[in-house]
């Protein structure tokens, strides 16, 4: 399925409000918030540790995913937040399909995510309140959009999954689907 992320990208920004400004701002505190993911990431695993339902997720991967969740909070102060960061949240959100992730896990994921960055700026940045505020929405702002994307892929590929179902199923083509889906439309 083709997919025009520019226009994912901008449904994404029309949600929430990340602007050019909020990424100059990331970009330009990033230096100073950067050192302190890997703590980040450690907690947030630590606490994903403490929820029974994550364990089958977690077994045996707790090391490469902190990897790469270290690598996406990096990515937050040094990206462009343009179709190719889209498309390539989109097909991490596809994974979590892939692996069966329960969709509660990534808004849930980005809550621990947030409550670890809001004490982190604030400690950081917590004398200039204007420019702390501004952090944070532009946080909150870039931290949502990757969650609207990666729960856009999420959709669209559980859709797709129940349809494929469906076709083994019914034993029906996925041509004669189409057609009857048209049909109906008209």
């Amino acid at each position: 399925m083709a997919h025009d992320f520019e226009q994912l990208t901008q449904y994404a920004r029309s949600f929430t409000h990340l602007t050019s400004e909020d990424e100059a701002l990331l970009k330009e505190v990033g230096a100073t918030i950067t050192p302190h993911l890997k703590s980040i990431t450690e907690s947030f695993y630590i606490q994903l540790g403490l929820i029974p339902e994550t364990q089958p997720f977690l077994e045996g991967r707790v090391d490469s995913l902190k990897a790469m969740h270290t690598q996406w909070l990096e990515s937050l102060f040094t990206t462009e937040f343009n179709a190719s960061y889209t498309e390539h949240m989109y097909k991490v959100g596809s994974v979590h399909v892939q692996v069966q992730l329960p969709v509660e896990f990534m808004s849930g994921g980005m809550t621990l995510i947030n409550d670890q960055l809001i004490p982190l700026i604030i400690n950081l940045f917590g004398e200039d309140t204007d420019k702390c505020a501004k952090i944070l929405s532009a946080i909150n702002s870039a931290t949502g959009f990757s969650l609207l994307t990666m729960q856009q892929s999420y959709q669209e590929a559980s859709i797709a999954e129940e349809l494929e179902k469906f076709l083994k199923i019914s034993g029906m083509s996925r041509v004669l689907f189409s057609n009857l889906a048209k049909a109906y439309n008209n």
